[in-house]
């Protein structure tokens, strides 16, 4: 099983990519596997909206059936 990162503004800038494939289980593991893999996420990460298949999860939640895991960085703007 694999679902696919997309990483934006910010965040895309600290993982150094926009996307990319991940095979963890549950979303506090891939947020602890992204950090060690790109570690200047993990001044943001936590800061970051996290939606699986465009809804939002703060809390653990598992991946089995997810397609994708969007990272969307506070945005400033009016």
């Amino acid at each position: 099983m694999s679902v696919r990162v997309r990483y934006f503004a910010a965040a895309a800038e600290a993982a150094g990519t926009d996307a990319e494939d991940r095979t963890e289980s549950t979303l506090v593991a891939l947020r602890t596997a992204v950090v060690v893999d790109h570690p200047a996420l993990g001044g943001i990460l936590d800061r970051c909206a996290v939606l699986l298949d465009g809804t939002r999860h703060d809390d653990d939640a598992p991946l089995a059936g997810v397609t994708h895991v969007d990272v969307l960085p506070p945005f400033a703007g009016g």
